[in-house]
């Protein structure tokens, strides 16, 4: 039986105008569909004028302009749409959803869909199972003492990921599928008897574990930051009052 990660892999991944994921917006997004190892991968992008302003220190990470978006960018409620059902299909599908540090790029598409569509990401995936991996997660867990940071470039020069084009939502989405594939094979004796699934469960609680974690870290430093156990999705803030 094939393991996961020698398996179908879709991989999804956003640019924005921000990192707050309550008030920040989707500027562009890409779907990467492989299904297996090594064979060409099929790629769906989306380009989107957000409706804001594009803060110039976003515009420098990605590149994407205010008059770019405004020229070529389609409008939001659309491509929210035309998003979720692509992660619908590929999760029905049976393909696991590969997203790099989930509990950002979900909770802004669920965000989008909220603000521009009276809908929610758990909408979609009432009766179609959700099944993510994220190489943020699995690698701080399963290398939990290897120092340094674990930026998605981190990960791609850790286990020997070509990274072209970082910052392009397409280009990030391929290399996290990659990444993901990689700690696959490095932790085989690990994680090969488990499913996609089974890690999906198992992922909300090491990520838990991680954010109280550093949520001590932060606090012992005497910053007052916050750190949002929830994982793969945040929970909308009126929900959680």
């Amino acid at each position: 039986m094939t393991c996961w990660y020698e398996g179908p892999l879709t991989a999804f991944d956003t640019e924005t105008t921000g990192v707050d994921v309550e008030t920040d917006r989707i500027v562009s997004a890409a779907v990467v569909v492989q299904d297996a190892p090594g064979s060409r991968p099929r790629v769906r992008r989306w380009l989107v004028n957000p409706g804001v302003p594009v803060p110039e220190g976003a515009t420098a990470i990605h590149g994407l302009t205010d008059e770019h978006l405004r020229l070529n960018g389609r409008w939001p409620s659309p491509v929210m749409d035309e998003i979720v059902r692509e992660l619908a299909e590929q999760s029905a599908a049976g393909r696991p959803l590969v997203v790099m540090n989930a509990p950002f790029d979900l909770t802004l598409l669920d965000r989008e869909l909220r603000r521009h569509r009276a809908s929610s990401l758990d909408h979609w995936f009432e009766t179609v199972p959700l099944r993510v991996l994220d190489p943020r997660v699995l690698d701080k867990h399963l290398d939990r003492y290897r120092k340094g940071r674990r930026t998605l470039t981190d990960l791609c020069a850790h286990y020997g990921v070509e990274l072209t084009g970082a910052h392009d939502a397409a280009a990030d989405a391929q290399a996290s599928l990659e990444v993901v594939r990689a700690v696959g094979r490095r932790f085989a004796t690990r994680l090969e008897r488990l499913s996609a699934a089974e890690l999906h469960t198992l992922q909300a609680v090491w990520h838990a574990a991680q954010a109280r974690g550093l949520q001590a870290w932060f606090a012992r430093s005497g910053t007052e930051e916050a750190v949002d156990p929830a994982w793969p999705l945040r929970p909308e803030l009126s929900a959680a009052a």
